[in-house]
């Protein structure tokens, strides 16, 4: 399918942080370029909203991060990661990502989810059939639903230029490979 995109295209940037935190870790061992990736998402385009869903901890740590985000016009939205009894961790913002999406649809022509988690599929199948919105999707293709690319209108994948979208990659070998 071909996708048009032209200048007077309203976008709504949706950004799972987590999702591309963790994959660029795992496959470079380096950081996302969030700035780079939402400019060039947006391609020209008239941004409506640019949102990252972001996980705060005790420490305070990412505090500077977020920062970088706002500086770069990516609003942020906060929840605090939640620690159970045994120890076990959840951090997770897909219900209100998904909710936030739906909530925007009818001021956008264009949903561009940053994500590769397959969770957000009957959200993409939802926004096409009900909304009308064209949806794309960017993340590092080794580690997106290969059911999440086939879905969207456009695939962005990450990993076809990992340098121009992360940090601290040194172009050296890839994690975990010779």
């Amino acid at each position: 399918m071909s996708v048009i995109k032209h200048k007077e295209q309203r976008v709504g940037i949706f950004i799972d942080t987590q999702n591309l935190y963790h994959s660029s870790k795992n496959l470079y061992n380096a950081k996302v370029n969030f700035g780079q990736i939402v400019k060039d998402a947006l391609a020209g385009r008239r941004l409506v909203r640019a949102v990252a869903y972001v996980i705060t901890t005790e420490s305070g740590e990412e505090k500077s991060f977020f920062e970088a985000l706002e500086k770069v016009g990516i609003e942020t939205k906060t929840k605090n990661l939640q620690i159970f009894a045994g120890g076990a961790k959840k951090a997770d913002w897909d219900v209100g990502l998904a909710v936030d999406a739906i909530k925007l649809a009818p001021k956008l022509d264009t949903v561009i989810i940053i994500s590769g988690d397959g969770d957000f599929i009957p959200l993409v199948e939802y926004l096409q059939v009900n909304e009308g919105c064209q949806v794309e999707v960017i993340a590092f293709g080794k580690s997106a639903s290969a059911k999440l690319k086939e879905a969207a209108d456009d695939f962005i994948d990450l990993d076809q230029n990992a340098r121009k979208y992360l940090m601290g990659f040194g172009g050296g070998r890839e994690r975990g490979r010779k």
